[in-house]
Order: C-alpha cells, then structure tokens, then sequence
C-alpha cells in the first residue's frame, strides 16, 4: 500500500470563540432602532441642507420622528461630514453646513466684500461679547470714551449685536448682547470659546506687560438667559426702541 494510502487524518477542533469577541461581530444595537437613526439622520441633513438658516435642535426635534436621539443622530452626521468639503458645524443651539475651513480661499472670489467696522465698533463689539450683558453707559465706562449712537446702530445692522433686556436701575438702560449670528461669523460654537487672556496675549493683541489686577471676565454660559437685575424686553419696550411697529386701536 503507498504512503498516501497509509496517511490518516489527524482531527481538530476549533474552539469556542470568546464571547466578547462573538459580541463585536455580532450587532450590539437594536437593528430597528439604528435603521430608524440612520433615516433620522437623512431627514436631518435634508431639513439643515434646504434651509437658509441654521436649524435649531427645537426645530429638529419638531420635525424629526418622536423618540429620535437628536443628539446622537446630529453627531452621526457630523461625523459623515468631518472630512468634506462641507462641514456640519454646530453654531449656539443650531446646526448649519458650512465651508471646510481649509477650503475657504475658494470661496473668496464669490464673496462679497463688506465694509470694514472701524476701531471705535470693534472695541465696542469686543466689551459687548465679553461682559454681556452690558449697557451704553457701561460700555462707555470702560472704553473711557462716550459712544456713538451709530456705532450700536452699526453693529446692530450687521445682526452681531442685539438689544436683549432692561436694567433695572434708574432710567432702565437697554442692555446688549451677542448673537447667533456672532457665533456663526466667528466660528464659535458658544460665547465661553472666545479667547482669553493667555491666548490674546500670544496673539499680540494685549500687551505683556498688563497691570497685575488685570482680568477678564468670563461670558455668560447661557447667553439667552437674563441676569438677576435685568428685565426682558415687552412690546411697549420694543415700540419705544422702534423695533415693533405701534399698535393702532380703534376707537
């Protein structure tokens, strides 16, 4: 009989995959539920792409399926985006697409050019962001100079800026506040990213040599919410201001 007549078969056995690793391959999440996440996030990134603002997680919650995991759905489609040319940037409470960072020359040429704010409006925009929420007479305190009415107006027109509440102190002084907006132009995702003292400093923006009691204040982590001594705005407020146009009663 030939060698090859006489090989036998030596048996084996496979043993037991452990059962964390039979755990990986296996899906650890309800398939239904990430079948209805993954649909959730494609009505989110069709509601985010066809609005011309930023959609705000109230929104989105309104308009998704009851029951979606916003927050989970919202990150699932950040991260398809991450690596885009379009990036889903989170602005406030709202959502948006917008250029990648890198890729932002390209848009320069079909960019409108806007008129540039002058030192006075910078120097105010920056007290505003920083010690909201401030009054004029406040603002003017610490600049150490008075402050022009069109240099608020300016600021207000380019929707930076709002007018957000009352002192209540004598004479019940506007306060003002950042916006949404703010946050978008400067590519923050809440008023406590702007930078601080160290930072500005690298940057050449403060000098080095500051008075030693010098500090910065830290802004408002709910920058909708009002402080303790300040009123919200009502509709003969906003009449007064001109920002609402007076009611006619009949007689």
């Amino acid at each position: 009989m030939s060698e090859r007549g006489n090989a036998s078969v030596i048996p084996f056995k496979v043993e037991d995959e452990p059962e964390d690793e039979m755990a990986e391959q296996g899906s650890i999440e309800n398939p239904a539920e990430r079948l209805q996440l993954a649909e959730a996030v494609r009505m989110a990134e069709a509601i985010i792409f066809a609005s011309a603002e930023p959609v705000s997680e109230r929104q989105l919650t309104a308009r998704l399926p009851e029951g979606v995991n916003i927050a989970a759905a919202m990150g699932d489609l950040q991260e398809i985006y991450a690596k885009r040319g379009v990036n889903l940037v989170r602005v406030g409470d709202t959502w948006a697409f917008r250029t990648a960072g890198d890729l932002a020359f390209l848009m320069s040429r079909d960019s409108v050019q806007q008129r540039k704010l002058s030192r006075a409006a910078l120097e105010v925009l920056a007290i505003i962001a920083y010690h909201q929420p401030v009054t004029r007479a406040e603002i003017e305190d610490i600049r150490g100079v008075e402050t022009s009415k069109g240099t608020l107006d300016t600021l207000l027109e380019t929707e930076w800026v709002r007018m957000r509440g009352r002192r209540r102190t004598p004479g019940r002084p506007v306060t003002y506040g950042t916006t949404d907006a703010f946050l978008d132009h400067f590519a923050l995702e809440e008023i406590r990213d702007l930078p601080g003292m160290e930072e500005l400093k690298g940057a050449g923006l403060l000098s080095t040599r500051m008075p030693s009691n010098f500090s910065m204040p830290v802004p408002p982590a709910d920058p909708e919410a009002l402080a303790e001594d300040e009123d919200a705005l009502t509709d003969i407020d906003l009449e007064e201001l001109g920002l609402l146009t007076p009611r006619v009663t009949e007689e």
